[in-house]
């Protein structure tokens, strides 16, 4: 009954999407939204047996499916959830469905369209999280990035080219050589297997180094890390709401999936070798880059950096080693860390965007007194904000709604 859960929740959002640009034009953006609205609670609804129906005594890979693919390469449409990846594939549906209702009176124009790119990169992102071929997930991983460029590319604000440029070449190029890797390891491994992958004994220190550079642009990209972080405040401030909300709660968890499923364990030596370095620049993204969003008049800024601080708290924890092990207190903090800052960023940037709709503008010195006209939205607003731990958020928003 359970077997084929993943393959729903990966295809289901796909499938609806297309069927929401069926509609067409402008003239049926109700149907357009209505088809939207269901598409993201059933494909929300096919997730929870995932997480009720979890062996958590166990653990492992659940759930799994295994279709050829491509078998003169070798190539097999293989997928799973552990206990790490089940989290965020319900997260990435619940996300979903806040996004259409955040842009059910918003969008006017494309609305088919809009509501289409994030459906399909709702499946896509679940592909990602699911897939247990690691060919497979390069796939997934790289497809999301073309919703998202159109979103930005579309629907932002007057600066939207150069933002969508920007975020989609950092992220492609950045992914090149995590190709190259993969390709590497699949004949280390003797297929594309992932955990045939974390069956690999004995690679030299320098075959690790090499694969580690090649990993870490990809996935230092996607958290992001500091020096490699200036598209993402560009991109949150021209991308519509639902795509902020994405952007922070979904793609960023990426960058971390993607260093707790690969480099920690297929190329733990070289892990412990750039830890130093690791620890260094997470330190650089907690401290400046929280002071730089302290000094932001921008509210969509003020969010964006302050989630280039948080998620340098989740590098941190991750690269944190204890007598030459990985500390397991550390890393479950920044899996938690990862999930938290996947709700509280969706509703801060959802907040954001109802204040822009009713006072059209993000410059934080005209939200002052908000308490006074709108008191319940205040106390939520300021409630997500003492959510968040990076202070630079809670100490803005103190000020200046008050």
């Amino acid at each position: 009954m359970y077997n084929y859960l993943l393959s729903l929740a990966i295809w289901l959002p796909i499938v609806a999407g297309i069927l929401v640009l069926a509609t067409g034009s402008d003239r049926r953006a109700g149907l357009a939204r209505i088809l939207a609205l269901i598409g993201a609670l059933v494909s929300f609804l096919v997730t929870i047996p995932l997480f009720v129906r979890f062996d958590r005594l166990n653990g492992g890979y659940q759930f799994t499916e295994f279709h050829t693919w491509i078998p003169q390469l070798n190539l097999n449409y293989a997928l799973g959830v552990d206990g790490l990846s089940v989290l965020f594939v319900i997260l990435n549906s619940f996300i979903t469905w806040l996004v259409v209702m955040a842009g059910w009176e918003v969008i006017k124009k494309r609305t088919a369209q809009y509501m289409a790119a994030f459906l399909i990169m709702s499946g896509l992102i679940n592909g990602a999280f699911a897939a247990m071929d690691a060919i497979l997930f390069y796939v997934f991983f790289e497809g999301m990035l073309i919703p998202m460029y159109l979103i930005i590319g579309i629907w932002g604000g007057p600066r939207r080219v150069y933002a969508s440029m920007k975020f989609f070449l950092y992220t492609l190029l950045g992914s090149l050589l995590m190709l190259v890797g993969l390709v590497y390891l699949s004949y280390q491994a003797g297929s594309f297997s992932i955990p045939d992958m974390h069956n690999i004994r004995h690679l030299a220190l320098n075959v690790q180094i090499l694969l580690f550079i090649g990993f870490f642009l990809s996935f230092a990209v996607k958290v992001p890390m500091w020096p490699v972080h200036t598209w993402l405040p560009d991109a949150h401030v021209e991308a519509p709401t639902g795509g902020s909300m994405v952007l922070a709660a979904i793609t960023l968890k990426i960058g971390g999936y993607g260093f707790l499923r690969f480099v920690l364990p297929i190329l733990p030596d070289a892990a412990r070798y750039f830890a130093p370095m690791m620890i260094v620049l997470s330190l650089i993204a907690v401290i400046y880059i929280g002071m730089v969003a302290l000094v932001q008049t921008d509210m969509k800024k003020l969010v964006a950096y302050s989630s280039i601080s948080h998620m340098g708290f989740v590098t941190l924890g991750l690269f944190l080693f204890t007598g030459g092990y990985l500390n397991e207190w550390a890393l479950k903090g920044a899996i938690m860390q990862m999930l938290s800052h996947g709700f509280v960023s969706a509703a801060m940037f959802m907040s954001i965007g109802v204040m822009y709709d009713r006072m059209h503008t993000r410059d934080i010195s005209a939200y002052g007194g908000v308490v006074n006209s709108m008191p319940i939205f205040a106390a939520f607003m300021m409630l997500f904000a003492m959510l968040m731990p990076d202070c630079p958020v809670l100490l803005g928003l103190w000020v200046n709604l008050w």
